[in-house]
């Protein structure tokens, strides 16, 4: 590195593009980018948030990174502090956000803060991953401070800490549990975004790849294969039946991140898309035209990118949603015969719950 994002010394290590004035809109999932665009022009909302940044422990957090972790910078990681100001030459971004290493074997990085971002990442994710991972990983939390995602990130943390406290109280958590499991939906696409941003920045396909299998499988590469990954995804998708579909959705609604499977098929997909060699082309949204955002421009894609989504899915239950959405006929026989694909011999009229292949029959579903 020779030029700073504002200065005149450290440029990127190596030749990458560069990306001046661009918009995190380029790069953002749709569902993403509609949910930010109504919050930017929201009425009022900043005043919300300033407002709700006393009651946030945002100031404790920030006093606890610097007095229990290592700051990244020229004397302390500072390969680190290459690396963060590599993407933020890259994403143009003009204040590089303070980094801390946090020690902590499991591996993690997050990007959190109400005024200014603050990306922190663990002792575990730095021994996991080699330099062009970590670029990537870098590269996704500069993404999630470009598109102010560490705000939104930063008062989930908080609700989902306040949920936990009042949980005795009788429906004291309810309320909160419903925005919580609301941002947790935004923030797994937002994750999804990020991941994108990442590959910008270390522009390096086989990097972003690799450092989602360590994610998924630990510092065993010559133990794992890029497509017998990628094929998990796809098995993942479109096996089992509506239970399983179900299942799917119980599983995904406490976690913060989506499956890693998922998350390396989707930044495949989209590294092969068209949106992906325009921005690399140098043809993309730029920072100075977001205040001329259309609301319904970006809800209207989000709904396209959802309705693609249903059209496409293997999944049984999406192909549920399909049949229902073009008046299929026999709609009961084909939710009888899904549910209890698999099954044996499926109920036959109101006595099949009582015989050998009902509840108490001893019959497995296919694949068990």
């Amino acid at each position: 590195m020779t030029e700073s994002p504002g200065g005149s010394a450290n440029v990127p290590s190596r030749d990458r593009r560069r990306f001046p004035g661009i918009s995190s809109r380029s790069y953002e999932h749709p569902a993403d980018r509609s949910a930010l665009v109504a919050l930017r022009k929201l009425s009022g909302f900043d005043t919300v948030f300033k407002t709700l940044s006393g009651l946030l422990p945002e100031r404790s957090l920030r006093l606890l990174f610097l007095s229990d972790s290592v700051r990244v910078g020229e004397q302390q990681f500072a390969h680190l502090n290459d690396m963060l100001r590599d993407a933020c030459y890259i994403l143009d971004l003009e204040k590089v956000p303070p980094m801390y290493v946090n020690q902590d074997p499991q591996p993690n990085a997050m990007c959190i803060g109400l005024d200014e971002p603050i990306i922190v990442v663990t002792t575990g994710l730095v021994e996991l991953l080699d330099e062009e991972e970590m670029r990537a990983v870098i590269g996704h939390e500069v993404g999630h401070a470009l598109s102010g995602h560490a705000v939104y990130r930063t008062i989930l943390l908080f609700l989902t800490n306040l949920a936990m406290k009042v949980a005795w109280i009788p429906l004291g958590n309810v309320a909160i549990m419903a925005i919580v499991t609301a941002l947790r939906e935004w923030f797994r696409k937002s994750e999804l975004s990020a991941d994108r941003a990442g590959l910008l920045v270390g522009q390096d396909l086989k990097a972003s790849m690799r450092g989602l299998m360590k994610l998924a499988g630990g510092n065993h590469l010559h133990e794992m294969n890029v497509d017998a990954f990628l094929k998990q995804a796809d098995e993942y998708e479109s096996g089992g039946d509506l239970r399983d579909s179900v299942l799917k959705i119980l599983n995904l609604l406490p976690r913060s991140h989506p499956f890693t499977t998922v998350r390396a098929a989707e930044l495949k997909k989209w590294a092969e898309s068209r949106d992906y060699q325009r921005i690399m082309d140098g043809h993309y949204p730029r920072r100075d035209e977001d205040k001329d955002t259309s609301v319904s421009d970006s809800f209207r894609d989000s709904a396209a990118h959802y309705a693609d989504s249903v059209r496409n899915s293997k999944d049984p239950l999406m192909g549920l949603v399909r049949d229902i959405a073009g008046g299929a006929g026999d709609l009961g026989g084909k939710l009888r015969d899904t549910v209890f694909r698999g099954g044996g011999t499926r109920p036959d009229g109101p006595g099949g719950a009582n015989g050998s292949n009902g509840t108490g029959g001893t019959d497995r579903p296919e694949g068990s």
